[in-house]
């Protein structure tokens, strides 16, 4: 097992599908029992035993930068100029990370520090990543992932409703040795328009490289609806 010190959050969207709630403020500075979403993130990294943090702004960027100013950790702030994809955003992670590994998450996904640090612990010598995943009914609104023995054989990003046979449903949490970077790089425009890790994935699995599951088992939750704030509202002390 790696200790892993270094986290990057992907929070560049504006979150459409907030509505009016983003019109002035990134999603990522959306108020939970207070304070911004990113500011929980950021306190349970840091519970879970992260130093550092690279967090990748886009849409009113200086909202954010200008807030955590103060914050009690590391962080570098890295822009994605043009939001066309997610592995568009890892990419910009590469002289961050260096050739140590990390957690990687969005500034919309809620996770409890006990399983950052699952999903930290999880990623073995002979594994090149760890992809945090939550078992449901059908994964189609995410990523479905199968595996086979413990090892991922394979992802689909937004299957169709119905299709998938698999029950794992990727939560959009991940530990990544640094090799990810070499796919990153290699990733083509997908049949959304967009640059995406799913398709860096794909091709890490493909060339042969070991990745394996996590089970979240605390409070997950992708606020990406007005109906997903109120829901972690209501669970939020």
């Amino acid at each position: 097992m790696s200790e892993i010190t270094k986290a990057v959050i992907l929070a560049a969207g504006r979150g459409t599908r907030m509505g009016h709630l983003t019109e002035r403020i990134p999603k990522a500075m959306i108020r939970v029992g207070g304070k911004p979403l990113l500011e929980h993130i950021l306190d349970q990294l840091r519970e879970a035993g992260i130093q550092e943090v690279a967090v990748v702004t886009g849409y009113l960027r200086e909202s954010i930068e200008e807030y955590f100013e103060q914050y009690p950790m590391r962080i570098s702030w890295l822009h994605q100029e043009v939001l066309n994809g997610t592995a568009i955003a890892v990419r910009l992670a590469r002289s961050f990370a260096g050739n140590d590994p990390f957690l990687l998450t969005f500034g919309d996904i809620w996770c409890d520090a006990a399983d950052y640090r699952g999903l930290m612990a999880a990623l073995d010598d002979d594994t090149a990543g760890v992809i945090g995943v939550r078992r449901v009914d059908d994964p189609w609104q995410g990523a479905a992932v199968y595996v086979r023995d413990d090892v991922v054989v394979r992802i689909v990003e937004k299957p169709d409703k119905g299709t998938s046979t698999t029950n794992w449903n990727s939560a959009g949490l991940y530990t990544f040795r640094a090799v990810v970077f070499d796919y990153v790089d290699r990733v083509e425009k997908s049949a959304r328009g967009e640059y995406e890790i799913t398709s860096a994935i794909e091709m890490m699995i493909e060339g042969g490289q070991k990745l394996k599951i996590y089970e979240i088992k605390g409070t997950w939750r992708d606020v990406g609806r007005p109906e997903d704030l109120a829901a972690i509202e209501r669970s939020t002390p």
